[in-house]
C-alpha cells in the first residue's frame, strides 16, 4: 500500500551547513497495517512523516501510496498535500476552539463542498459515532477532555476517508493512564476501519502495544525493521536493546562460532555462558549479551540447572516491592544485573542469591570496534 525507497532530507542550518535528517530511508506498509516510526528526539522519525504527508521535500528518493507516485526525486514528481488524500493528526489536535465538535469534524468536508447538508451531516454523524463522540456533536469543542479531543482530531482526519493515516505521537499531551486507555482505542479503530497507518513515537510501550511493525530509527536511518516481538527479544544491535524496554547489557566474548541451532558459546566476566547469536560471530570476537530483566531469574537456593540455563551465584544489592513483581540489584561477579522477580523472592538486602539465565532468552550482539560504553539501565530509588 505504502511503500518508501531510499527517502533523504536535509536542511540547512543557520549558520548554512547541511543537516541530514533522514538518511536512505525504505519501508513498505501493506494495506490495513499499523506501522511505527520509533526512536529517541531528533532520529528523524516526524521528518520522515511529513514527508510522506507532502509537508516537507525530500532532496532524494521515492514514495508510492496505492500505486500512485506521490514524490520521485528521478522524475521530478511532488503531488501537494492537499492533494494526497491523507490524513494526519498530530501531537498538538489543532482542535478549533470556535467551533463545536460536528463543525470541527466538517470542515475538511466544507472546505471540499461536494456533499449537500443531509449527506455531510450523515456522514460527519457516523464517524463522531466511530470515535464515541456522537452524543458530543452540539457541545463546544474545548468543553471536551483531553481524550475526547485527541478522538475528536483523529475523527476530522477519518471524515475524509483517507488512504493512509498519519499519527504524529498524538497520544503525548494525555496523563499516563489515559495514554494507556487511547492506546486501546487507536488500535480498536484501526483495525475495525482496516487503515493504512504511519505512526511515530519515542514512547517504545506504544509502539510496541500499537503496531504490526516497528522501524527503529537512530540519527536519521533505519537500524531495524520487524514485529514488536522480534524487535523486543531479538535486537539487531546495542541501540536498539537499551532503547526498546530496560536490558542488560553484559560484555562478553565468543568462545566458538554459532551452532547449527543459531547458540554460540560465550565468557563474560562471571563465567560461562550461551545465548542466541543475532549475526555471524567468530571465536576470540567481543560481544554485548542482551538479557532482559524478566528473563534474569532469583532463587534462594541453588536451582536445577538444566540444559541451555546457567546458574551463577550473586549477592541481593537492592529491591523494590511494585504490587505484582520485584525490580531488584543483583550482583554477580562484577556485573550488576537488574532482575524482575516474584514477590515470593525474600532475600534480604545483602543476602545470597542464585542467577539462571536460559540461553534463548539472551542474545549476542556483535560489538563493533569505536562502540560506546554500555549503559544497561538506570539505577532505581530501591528500599
Amino acid at each position: 500500500m505504502l511503500s518508501v525507497q531510499s527517502i533523504s532530507t536535509e536542511y540547512r542550518s543557520p549558520a548554512g551547513a547541511s543537516v541530514k535528517a533522514a538518511q536512505d530511508v525504505s519501508f513498505e506498509v501493506p494495506e490495513g497495517k499499523l506501522f511505527t516510526l520509533l526512536g529517541p528526539s531528533g532520529c528523524g522519525k516526524t521528518t520522515t512523516l511529513r514527508s510522506i504527508a507532502g509537508l516537507e521535500r525530500p532532496t532524494d528518493g521515492h514514495i508510492e501510496v496505492g500505486g500512485r507516485v506521490v514524490y520521485s526525486a528521478t522524475k521530478d514528481i511532488f503531488v501537494p498535500p492537499n492533494q494526497r488524500n491523507f490524513g494526519m493528526v498530530f501531537q498538538s489536535y489543532a482542535i478549533w476552539p470556535h467551533m463545536t465538535v460536528f463543525e470541527n469534524a466538517a470542515f475538511p468536508l466544507r472546505v471540499q463542498r461536494k456533499l449537500d447538508r443531509r449527506q455531510l451531516r450523515d456522514k460527519v454523524m457516523q464517524v463522531l459515532s466511530t470515535v464515541a463522540l456522537d452524543a458530543y456533536a452540539e457541545r463546544p469543542a474545548t468543553k471536551l477532555s483531553g481524550g475526547q479531543q485527541q478522538r475528536l482530531a483523529l475523527a476530522r482526519a477519518l471524515v475524509m476517508e483517507p488512504k493512509l493515516l498519519l499519527l504524529d505521537e498524538p497520544l503525548s499531551n494525555l496523563d499516563a493512564k489515559l495514554r494507556q486507555r487511547m492506546r486501546f482505542e487507536l488500535k480498536r479503530l484501526q483495525r475495525e476501519l482496516n487503515i493504512t497507518t504511519v505512526y511515530v513515537t519515542h514512547d517504545q510501550s506504544e509502539a510496541l502495544a500499537l503496531s504490526h511493525q516497528i522501524a527503529v530509527m537512530n540519527e536519521g536511518r533505519i537500524v531495524q525493521i520487524g514485529t514488536p516481538r522480534e524487535i523486543y527479544d531479538s535486537p539487531g544491535s546495542q541501540f536498539v536493546a537499551d532503547f526498546v524496554g530496560t536490558t542488560n547489557l553484559i560484555e562478553a566474548h565468543a568462545v566458538h562460532g554459532a551452532s547449527a541451532e543459531g547458540m554460540v558459546g560465550l565468557h563474560a566476566s562471571f563465567g560461562p555462558l550461551q545465548a542466541r547469536s543475532n549475526g555471524s560471530l567468530h571465536q576470540g570476537q567481543s560481544v554485548t549479551i542482551s538479557v532482559r530483566p524478566e528473563d534474569v531469574e532469583l532463587y534462594e537456593e541453588a536451582p536445577v540447572t538444566l540444559e541451555g540455563m546457567s546458574v551463577y551465584p550473586g549477592t541481593m544489592m537492592a529491591k523494590a516491592f511494585l504490587g505484582e513483581h520485584l525490580d531488584c540489584e543483583v550482583r554477580v561477579g562484577d556485573c550488576l544485573l537488574l532482575a524482575r522477580a516474584h514477590p515470593t523472592v525474600r532475600a534480604a538486602i545483602g543476602a545470597p542469591i542464585y542467577v539462571r539465565l536460559q540461553a534463548s532468552r539472551c542474545t549476542a550482539i556483535p560489538r563493533h570496534a569505536g562502540a560506546g560504553p554500555l549503559t544497561s539501565q538506570t539505577h532505581l530509588a530501591f528500599e
